[in-house]
């Protein structure tokens, strides 16, 4: 049975593949003949029978990026397919915005617009000689929404909603998509594990959903599979929300 998409020879890149959805993304991706690489600040459990190679490092450091991906280029031949994932997101506390320092302003906003920058940056020279190539980013519904208490990391996935519309206007010409995935809230291992997101707040969510349901990181995996697949080929600067039916934009 031929495979719904069929990524064979590309080398795809998940960061933030450590958890959450990074790690459900870059399991699939490995089920369609990709060759994937996971790579995450945080040490990645890896057994025999991964098909995922792990990379540790820290993308928001400049230096480290320019090196983890010249030693990828160096042993694969380049990067097909990047899913920007890598980001602040669930280890934060919700609070009102005059209670967030401008240090925590700052890492939050550096660290989630910097990281797709610099890994962008990294693998567009490659594409554009190969004219093709598949650029996703992660954003989230929260900037649709006008969500509080998250001011700054809202804030940060509205840059990257920008972004993702501008980088797809300057490399469209040489074959390269750029598109952005806008989940809604999504129970992965660092929300279960953060007492500031409450049942309470959990289930309110779930009610005001079409589909009412909580979502998980697999629900955002179809999504990905269709904007890095020839079947979004003429899709470009697009936000998919995937949150159940919660906004409508």
């Amino acid at each position: 049975m031929k495979k719904l998409v069929e990524l064979n020879g590309k080398v795809a890149v998940v960061t933030g593949s450590a958890t959450g959805i990074g790690k459900a993304i870059a399991e699939e991706l490995a089920t369609t003949g990709a060759y994937v690489i996971g790579i995450d600040i945080n040490r990645q459990e890896s057994d025999n029978s991964s098909e995922i190679e792990q990379i540790q490092c820290d993308l928001a450091d400049e230096i480290s990026v320019k090196n983890c991906f010249e030693d990828i280029n160096k042993r694969h031949g380049g990067v097909d397919i990047l899913i920007n994932n890598a980001a602040l997101a669930s280890a934060l506390t919700p609070k009102p915005f005059d209670k967030i320092d401008p240090e925590e302003w700052s890492r939050v906003l550096t660290t989630n617009t910097l990281v797709p920058f610099l890994c962008s940056r990294a693998v567009v020279p490659h594409m554009r000689e190969k004219k093709w190539g598949r650029i996703v980013n992660l954003t989230s519904a929260t900037t649709f929404m006008g969500t509080p208490f998250l001011l700054h990391y809202v804030s940060s996935k509205g840059a990257i909603v920008s972004m993702t519309r501008s980088l797809a206007t300057e490399v469209g010409e040489d074959g390269i998509t750029v598109n952005a995935i806008a989940p809604g809230m999504t129970i992965t291992e660092g929300i279960e594990k953060n007492d500031g997101f409450s049942k309470e707040m959990l289930d309110q969510t779930v009610q005001v959903r079409s589909i009412k349901r909580e979502a998980t990181p697999k629900d955002i995996v179809g999504s990905c599979l269709f904007l890095v697949s020839e079947a979004s080929e003429f899709m470009t600067g697009q936000i998919l929300t995937v949150d159940g039916g919660y906004t409508f934009h």
